[in-house]
């Protein structure tokens, strides 16, 4: 379970997460973190003839039909991974139960795969949006990076309102400054400005993108708690609503699966791979469960 970051320090988020996440981690997927890194620094090498313990998902289906015998495709890996994390730190990532704000989920997985990475010799960077891209940290490797990566996560301020989201800049931030082909973590609620879905297929298509999508269940079903007042986190603007009226509950609850349906599509149309990771879930079988899906479409 996620806990509020106030107070805490990044010594004490990263010491928490080793023993509740990482370690857990090592066990379920015994070590093998490059399923959830798949397409990242695998550079085709040579033909050669298929042989009976080859993987049939690299056969070259074109080069056998011309030479009438299986051939299958030899790939060189990348052991170097240079990952960035492109994070939404918007009014609306402050939404949640108090023990577990979106932020702080946010918080949490990016402070894990930060620290996977790291500990097998790769490097993090990151790129935060508030109310506009307003911090970059050079990606680098070692567990002071980790550190310094949570140390300004915790002390980005949280914003009470500001203009309504805008992922374009935030994604167009990713294009401008990541030069070399990478793996990012696109981590948002993408409770957005309408738009943002061509830059996403543009980056899509030079680095290995990972849309984390980050929600709480109160978005999509809401309880009935009578007539209550709801704030847009975003604007600030207030409205009057009766959570006691069950069709207006229904209603609410089909417009949030129109947005999800939306959403897959566009992830679908770039070629992302999303990770849908509720604030009331386990990060470890979340993060189990993303690789396992990745291993299973690859």
């Amino acid at each position: 379970m996620s806990i509020s970051t106030a107070a805490l320090t990044p010594e004490r988020v990263l010491l928490r997460l080793d023993w509740q996440v990482i370690r857990r981690l090592d066990g379920l997927l015994q070590d093998n973190y490059r399923t959830l890194f798949y397409g990242y620094g695998v550079d085709f090498a040579d033909l050669r003839e298929y042989q009976p313990e080859d993987d049939v998902r690299y056969i070259d289906w074109n080069v056998t039909a011309r030479m009438d015998t299986p051939y299958v495709r030899q790939y060189v890996e990348d052991r170097e991974i240079t990952a960035w994390f492109l994070l939404d730190l918007s009014p609306s990532m402050d939404f949640g139960a108090i023990q577990s704000l979106k932020r702080t989920v946010l918080v949490d997985f990016v402070t894990t795969m930060a620290r996977l990475l790291t500990r097998h010799g790769n490097r993090v960077g990151a790129i935060f949006y508030g109310s506009r891209v307003d911090r970059t940290i050079p990606p680098r490797g070692g567990r002071l990076q980790v550190l310094r990566l949570v140390n300004d996560l915790l002390k980005q301020p949280q914003l009470t309102q500001s203009p309504f989201t805008n992922l374009t800049s935030l994604l167009e931030a990713g294009l401008h400054t990541v030069k070399q082909r990478s793996l990012i973590f696109l981590v948002s609620d993408f409770i957005s400005e309408p738009g943002w879905e061509r830059s996403l297929q543009l980056l899509s298509r030079r680095h290995e993108l990972l849309a984390i999508r980050l929600w709480d269940p109160r978005e999509v079903d809401l309880p009935d708690m009578g007539p209550i007042i709801m704030e847009d986190a975003e604007t600030g603007e207030q409205l009057y609503v009766d959570t006691g009226d069950k069709k207006f509950r229904q209603r609410f609850r089909e417009v949030a699966q129109e947005r999800e349906t939306a959403l897959r599509h566009s992830f679908k149309r770039a070629g992302v791979d999303m990770l849908s990771l509720s604030t009331e879930e386990d990060l470890a079988r979340a993060i189990v469960r993303f690789a396992t899906l990745r291993r299973r479409r690859k």
